[in-house]
């Protein structure tokens, strides 16, 4: 019986809060969003037609709180919760408790999400199934002791792995037995932890293999289809990075057997609604079951793209008592499309997940951007890194690359650091390239290395720099004609800059005449045009190249990104100058956004001019603030390990009167 949805609530946050709202209002659904205190500003808050603060920023205190939700839903009225993915999307007793509510669930039913939950209870019913499974134990019996005898049945490589969950979480390849009793305490501990749930399975490692998911559709009505499979074999320690459909290693025929197996799998269940099958592709075409997402899938977008169909729309349909509409005769795939996920993380070191303000976003016009961000917005710690999915769509699969290749050298953002490098050069690789990339390819070439700036860019940067401060000056010059700023009767001064690199300082000079520029980087000199400019873009020539650069400058300290990288530079000599204009006062200030790593006095100290105070890190770089007066210490706000904002107050200073 089909029961229409009016009222929509997203129990959900970022990029896939804002997709489903996009869906939802273009078929005339009203929606509403939840949102934590750190969120109640955020895009996907902004994206619904009314929006419900639930909790404090931890996701244990808000977006994980059932009852919290519950009571949200009942509030704004809603007849129906899509839960997106992660959260409580495979969150059992929450589908049960939406369903006693009398609400919508749109997602499968809590059964089913029981069933696929749990590694070993899935397998067992694939195996029933007749659906192909790993080699493995997935028993009951979880002595240390029944495991290692399991594994030395299987035989090494074996693959330890949490029985619940999913993520990467809880999971180790023991090559060896003499790295297993060590495996079984790390993943049990992790998968507790991270799951609440320590139940382990082993299966033999499937090496040099791909992964291969299918995407699968049930209704109400007995009808259960396959949508083509997806590539997401470019993983970084079973994380997903780039995801692609069609895969380059599936042709017609394992296209048809691999998509058959997921529909028995989703038929083994009673499945309803939108559901991932993933399975491990052997090099021989041999393709074996590892678990089925009760969700919507990250990477849903490229799905979309070759099939035409909007998964959400569907979603909301099944969801709603509808048949699907359509037969698997009518599935066609056509073209092909490939998605990257944009994090904010430091590659070079370790992946590290970044936090802090998003100063200038601007996503590629020229392909599909699932975000969930905004200019002027905050990355917060409290949740996942990943804050947009770049989606480009091709006739094949090289016209795909190539356009998400581009896209992604014309993605911003400021403010935080990303992988966005990282991912442009995965998608250059040979490996990607060529359609041969493994589950094993990131994680066994070597480490993301820093960028370092080259004379370019640092000319690059001084002269953005320099046209900023000029028209600065030129503002509060009142009626001064332009060509006049800077004029004295001698030669042309070159005006010099300080960039901080590493124990070094790059000093540049910039000497301007007739509109152009002529910078000087040690023993280089570069010919600069600007040919346009305003306040985060310029069109700049450097010896007749045309570089478009994105960028932000603040007093001291310049973000610029290129189509290849994003740098920030800081003026030391403007720092020196900032700190000598604040003589006389008292109040030490930072003077860029970085965090405490020192501080050298204390309250009713007494201090002289140029002490040192307090010492900030920012990009890697030391700062040391000094006393700009003679005075007591009688304030001190900043305290070690704090991240600070530029202008922030840090220390005040009591001067000491003039005799």
């Amino acid at each position: 019986m089909s029961r229409p949805i009016r009222t929509l609530l997203v129990a959900n946050r970022g990029e896939i809060a804002v997709r489903v709202f996009r869906t939802a209002k273009a078929l005339g659904i009203s929606t509403v969003a939840i949102a934590s205190e750190a969120d109640k500003d955020a895009p996907h808050a902004k994206a619904a037609d009314r929006c419900i603060v639930i909790g404090p920023a931890p996701a244990a205190q808000s977006y994980l709180d059932q009852a919290k939700v519950l009571a949200a839903a009942r509030e704004a009225g809603a007849d129906a919760i899509h839960p997106g993915y992660g959260f409580l999307s495979e969150n059992a007793s929450f589908a049960q408790a939406v369903d006693e509510a009398g609400l919508i669930f749109v997602g499968p039913r809590p059964d089913a999400i029981a069933a696929m939950g749990d590694k070993a209870t899935s397998k067992r019913l694939m195996i029933d199934a007749g659906v192909p499974c790993i080699p493995g134990y997935e028993g009951e019996e979880q002595d240390d002791a029944v495991l290692t005898a399991e594994a030395e049945r299987i035989g090494f490589p074996i693959m330890v792995k949490a029985s619940a969950g999913g993520g990467g979480k809880g999971m180790r390849i023991v090559t060896s037995p003499d790295d297993l009793a060590d495996a079984i305490i790390r993943a049990r501990s992790e998968a507790e932890a991270s799951i609440g749930n320590g139940r382990l399975l082993i299966e033999k490692a499937v090496t040099e293999a791909r992964h291969v998911e299918v995407q699968v559709f049930a209704d109400a009505h007995g009808n259960t289809v396959h949508l083509g499979e997806r590539d997401c074999s470019l993983q970084r320690r079973h994380q997903k990075v780039i995801e692609e459909a069609p895969s380059p290693a599936v042709g017609p025929e394992l296209r048809q057997r691999m998509g058959q197996a997921a529909v028995d799998a989703g038929k083994a269940v009673n499945y309803i609604g939108a559901g991932t099958v993933e399975f491990l592709l052997a090099n021989d075409g041999s393709f074996y079951f590892l678990e089925m997402n009760t969700r919507l899938q990250v990477e849903h977008p490229v799905t979309e793209e070759v099939t035409g169909l909007d998964l959400v729309a569907l979603q909301l349909r099944v969801a709603e008592g509808q048949p699907l509409g359509f037969e698997q005769s009518d599935v066609n795939l056509c073209g092909h499309a490939i998605e990257a996920r944009l994090y904010a993380e430091a590659p070079e070191d370790e992946f590290l997940p970044q936090a802090g303000p998003v100063k200038l976003w601007r996503a590629p016009a020229s392909v599909r951007t699932d975000g969930g961000i905004e200019s002027g917005g905050e990355i917060s710690p409290h949740y996942d890194p990943m804050v947009a999915k770049i989606i480009a769509r091709g006739d094949s699969r090289e016209e795909a690359r190539r356009k998400l290749v581009v896209a992604l050298e014309d993605t911003t953002l400021l403010g935080v650091r990303t992988n966005r490098t990282f991912l442009r050069e995965l998608l250059e690789d040979e490996p990607f390239v060529t359609g041969q990339a493994l589950t094993t390819t990131i994680d066994s070439s070597d480490p993301p290395q820093a960028a370092h700036p080259d004379h370019q860019t640092f000319a690059l940067a001084a002269v953005l720099m320099h046209r900023v401060r000029r028209d600065q000056a030129l503002a509060a010059a009142g009626p001064v004609p332009s060509t006049l700023l800077g004029w004295q009767g001698g030669a042309e001064l070159p005006s010099p800059y300080g960039f901080s690199q590493g124990d070094a300082t790059v000093r540049v000079t910039v000497l301007s005449a007739g509109g152009a520029h002529h910078v000087t980087v040690g023993e280089q000199t570069f010919a600069i045009q600007v040919n346009a400019m305003d306040a985060r873009s310029a069109s700049i020539s450097i010896d007749g190249k045309l570089i478009p650069v994105s960028y932000l400058c603040d007093d001291a300290t310049i973000e610029l990104s290129t189509k290849q990288y994003a740098f920030s530079f800081t003026d030391v000599y403007q720092l020196s100058a900032s700190a000598a204009d604040q003589a006389g006062s008292g109040a030490v200030t930072a003077p860029m956004h970085g965090a405490v790593t020192d501080i050298a006095v204390n309250e009713g100290d007494t201090v002289k001019k140029g002490d040192k105070l307090i010492v900030l890190e920012a990009m890697k770089m030391q700062h040391e603030l000094t006393a700009p007066v003679v005075g007591t210490v009688t304030k001190i706000a900043g305290t070690v390990g704090q991240q600070v904002g530029a202008g922030d107050v840090l220390i005040v200073i009591e001067p000491e009167e003039e005799e």
